[in-house]
């Protein structure tokens, strides 16, 4: 069992940044594939940002890209999300998700195993 806890939520206005951070326990994240993905209000959860299982490919959502940054600290067992130019479209409840097999980068939210519980991210205009 893979039990995850984000943090680093909060509200922030638009332009500003925030890292949030997903901290792993019961087994070492080290190689697994990682991935944040968001849900608004009203909308289904949608793909953020992936991390393959050695670190050396990430791939993000058009929306974020060139502003958000996926990365791991294996010494930690965390896994973050450097959000930067942050937008008020920007605003849902972000979650982090390990998947405990595989080599590639995953964008379904189906194809993870373990989920944290979220933080939530409210950017105001």
């Amino acid at each position: 069992q893979v039990q995850l806890v984000e943090s680093g939520g909060g509200l922030v206005q638009a332009g500003g940044s925030l890292r949030l951070s997903c901290a792993a326990s019961g087994r070492t994240i080290s190689n697994y594939p990682m991935g944040w993905f968001r849900q608004a209000p009203g909308k289904e959860r949608e793909f953020v940002a992936v991390l393959n299982w050695s670190g050396a490919e990430t791939d993000y959502a058009g929306s974020v890209k060139g502003r958000f940054t996926i990365s791991r600290d294996n010494a930690k067992n965390t896994v973050f999300l450097q959000m930067n130019s942050l937008k008020p479209e920007d605003t849902a409840a972000y979650y982090c998700a390990a998947r405990v097999t595989g080599r590639s980068v995953y964008y379904q939210a189906a194809e993870y195993d373990y989920w944290g519980q979220g933080t939530q991210v409210t950017v105001s205009p």
